[in-house]
């Protein structure tokens, strides 16, 4: 059996693929653009890049890394918000009728913390909760050295654990879901916010842009942040604040040693993690008795769900 397998990863704007080593080495990449139409043109494209890999390396197994539910068989994409025509699809079955390879799905989540538990932030221990915020929030957790998946396939979907009683509407239907307060986009919201309670403060912030709120991006808040502007900053804190507070309800039921951080908005570093650790240690129960976990910053960037879900497709 070869020590190589493939991971791919499928984005909203592109399908990566490379070839990984056992030590979480990607070897040769292979990039192409995400077609928008999804459905089996995404399927045809994904076995392009698989095809173009394996020019070049002997490989026996390939992991499929994307955003939605994935059957607890890791073969069916459940549902998927936002590919079109690949909900109840067997990709399994039809990626590896074009590769002839045996082939693992699983959601992109899942896939970043398992390649941050093996191959970066998380190397060493056993006990590891990753959350990527970016957009919204992911969520994966590894538990005794396992991935955990649950009975459907679809644990850790931390972004949608409901915080405000009645909060504001989240793209899944529900009101008051953690993501809508601690993301990235929850990010630009408390960044407005701040913006409209303090207008005499925000010139040096919404100069980064265009000068209005529209034209404000979460690049320009983390840029203004690093320079220390005063209502960037208390955006990010208000962020932390409810990162923070999240975390500990979570460490209550998972008890991590070690929460990894990842996604867009990790991007700002100690800027968003230090608050974060502040608000997990007001906010755990039992304070000052309740073992905290390390709350550090993911190593592995957009590397993550490839080399994750490539490690996947061995087991």
């Amino acid at each position: 059996m070869s020590e190589l397998s493939i991971g791919v990863d499928v984005g909203g704007t592109k399908v990566l693929g490379g070839v990984v080593d056992l030590d979480g080495n990607i070897l040769t990449r292979s990039r192409k653009d995400t077609p928008k139409q999804g459905g089996s043109a995404l399927t045809q494209t994904i076995a392009e890049v698989i095809d173009e890999l394996l020019k070049s390396h002997r490989v026996d197994s390939v992991g499929i890394s994307a955003a939605g539910f994935v059957s607890s068989d890791r073969r069916t994409m459940l549902a998927t918000p936002n590919i079109s025509g690949w909900n109840g699809l067997d990709l399994q079955k039809e990626i590896s009728a074009l590769v002839g390879l045996n082939v693992v799905i699983e959601n992109d989540a899942n896939s970043a913390a398992w390649g941050e538990a093996k191959h970066g932030a998380g190397v060493g221990e056993d006990n590891v909760m990753m959350l990527t915020v970016g957009t919204g929030i992911g969520g994966g957790v590894v538990v005794g050295g396992s991935l955990h998946r649950g009975a459907f396939g679809v644990a850790a979907e931390f972004g949608h654990i409901r915080v405000v009683p009645e909060g504001h509407l989240c793209g899944c239907g529900a009101r008051g879901c953690f993501e809508q307060y601690a993301s990235g986009n929850a990010l630009m919201r408390h960044a407005r916010e701040s913006i409209s309670a303090t207008p005499d403060m925000a010139h040096n912030l919404l100069a980064r842009g265009d000068g209005t709120l529209e034209g404000l991006s979460g690049r320009h808040i983390t840029e203004a942040a690093r320079d220390g502007d005063a209502v960037a900053l208390a955006a990010f804190n208000t962020t932390a604040q409810w990162l923070g507070a999240g975390i500990a309800t979570l460490s209550m039921v998972l008890d991590p040693a070690l929460v990894v951080v990842g996604g867009g908005v990790i991007d700002a570093g100690e800027i968003l993690l230090a608050p974060t650790r502040v608000a997990m240690e007001r906010y755990m129960p039992f304070a000052g008795k309740h073992p905290s976990p390390k709350v550090v910053a993911a190593t592995l960037g957009n590397d993550a769900g490839l080399v994750g879900v490539a490690d996947l497709a061995r087991h």
